[in-house]
Formats: structure tokens, sequence, C-alpha cells
């Protein structure tokens, strides 16, 4: 449960997510049927993101990190 206090974040859609991210929609999908992105949070049939996790994947997409 939620309290008062807690905002939640406004939640990305596909579009949105790839718009940022500068890739296609197709992409994004893909990656995600990889296990490759993001956790996506399903609303009704829909995927949706939330921008703070997407911006989490890509600062673990950095080059040059471990190995």
């Amino acid at each position: 449960m939620t309290s008062r206090d807690e905002v939640m974040e406004p939640l990305l859609t596909l579009d949105e997510v790839a718009d940022y991210l500068r890739v296609t929609p197709c992409t994004v999908r893909w990656l995600r049927q990889e296990g490759k992105f993001a956790p996506a949070v399903k609303v009704g049939r829909r995927l949706a993101w939330e921008r703070s996790a997407v911006q989490a994947w890509v600062q673990g997409q950095r080059e040059g990190r471990g190995a």
C-alpha cells in the first residue's frame, strides 16, 4: 500500500521509450522479449515503463563497466 506522500512518477509508453532511446519501438520490444531491458509495468493489455527504470537501464549499458 502506498502512503499519501508517495508520488508515482508518470509512466512512459512504448513509443515514448523508443523516442527517448532514439531507437524503433521494434527494438524496445526485442530487448524486452530477450530479457535485456528494464522491467515494464502492465497496464491492461499495454506495457509502460517508469522513467527511472529506463534511466537505470541506460546507466547499466555504459561501455567500460566491469569485465
